[in-house]
């Protein structure tokens, strides 16, 4: 990109008074970001939604050294600028009529990328939620998704930390400038990010994390995505804001179900209860209702069954009783199992693919073995 262009895209983002949608508009009838500013007054005048008004806001603005600085800001931590009509701008959010025009990106992920998954939830998750995060982002382990979240703490974390940890590109957007991070305690998450991943932003340096600024940064977690994923929420938390950008972008949404006695699953019981969300159990569920081919290469990874296993008399009666999905606990109690022995009789299980893990520390007998 040449500096002449992005100066003037980032000083469009600067004019009072012209938002996104009508940068966009401006942008698409006249050219280019520096024909707009260099278009005289009269002729911005008759173009729809201008005016004498935003004309004169456009032809009177000086303030192209502070967009100077931001470029060399930019350059001085290898932040890259999208513009939206750039071959380079995430071809989701582009399908969002109120897209921002600017993109800040850094790290290094690039976009078009094929499949994106926005994970979002409660900054107060349950054992349950945390777990079932983890799980689901096991499973997509060597998919090459893009997992986007806000880098929030809670959920946001988790999910971050756990695509790293399976090796996903995790991209986190931010509520304000990349001079600054929020929250403080992700300092040391956001700079593996940058290696596996990014950070994305549309408000440039300078900007503090205010809290005006988090429902924008809402609307590029909804729009970036082809599937958003609400991991517990309140029937009034900032979740069901995304989600409600997320429908209104005919975005395909997951909630996680929970128990209506649990406050953190009140929102995502009700997105589900208004049809707003399909309920999501595991990787199955996305990948299906998605149509993603990967299906097959889960499937692949999953242990491959002992067809015929002979246990001993006690292990077949721990066994049996798992044919039915239950939880750790219960087996432990069952059989008068101390954590540790339970714990390295079920990992031997799982490795010899007799059992499955589920997410909330559950398990089951694996439907495909026969036992003799």
């Amino acid at each position: 990109m040449l500096q002449e262009d992005l100066l003037y895209q980032i000083a469009l983002t600067r004019v009072e008074g012209i938002g996104d949608h009508l940068a966009r508009k401006l942008v698409l009838e006249l050219g280019s970001a520096k024909e707009v500013f260099q278009t005289k007054k009269r002729l911005l005048e008759k173009l729809d939604g201008i005016g004498p008004s935003r004309a004169s806001t456009l032809t009177s603005f000086r303030d192209f050294q502070a967009c100077e600085q931001e470029i060399k800001f930019m350059q001085r931590f290898n932040i890259r600028a999208l513009f939206f009509n750039d071959s380079d701008y995430p071809e989701q959010l582009s399908r969002c009529y109120d897209a921002p025009i600017l993109l800040y990106l850094r790290g290094t992920i690039s976009f078009p990328h094929a499949k994106i998954i926005s994970i979002v939830g409660t900054r107060q998750p349950s054992a349950y939620g945390i777990e079932w995060t983890r799980s689901l982002l096991h499973d997509l382990n060597g998919t090459n998704m893009l997992i986007v979240s806000g880098l929030a703490q809670g959920i946001d974390t988790i999910a971050h930390e756990a695509a790293l940890q399976n090796n996903l590109p995790s991209l986190g957007i931010l509520a304000h400038g990349m001079d600054t991070l929020y929250p403080a305690e992700n300092r040391s998450l956001a700079k593996r990010m940058l290696e596996q991943g990014g950070l994305m932003t549309h408000f440039p340096s300078g900007t503090k994390p205010e809290r005006q600024h988090f429902p924008s940064r809402n609307r590029i977690t909804a729009g970036l995505c082809d599937a958003l994923i609400v991991v517990e929420t309140g029937i009034r938390g900032g979740s069901l804001i995304t989600s409600g950008l997320a429908f209104g972008y005919q975005k395909d949404i997951f909630a996680l179900p929970g128990r209506v006695t649990d406050p953190v699953s009140t929102g995502c019981n009700w997105l589900i209860q208004q049809q707003q969300a399909i309920p999501i159990h595991d990787v199955h569920d996305l990948l299906n209702n998605m149509h993603w081919n990967e299906s097959n290469e889960i499937a692949k990874k999953q242990p491959t069954p002992t067809l015929f296993y002979q246990p001993d008399a006690t292990e077949k009666r721990r066994l049996e009783f798992m044919r039915e999905l239950v939880h750790v606990d219960e087996i432990g109690r069952f059989f008068d199992l101390n954590p540790a022995q339970l714990s390295s009789w079920l990992l031997k299980m799982e490795i010899d693919g007799i059992v499955l893990s589920k997410p909330g520390k559950r398990y089951q007998l694996n439907p495909g073995v026969c036992l003799v």
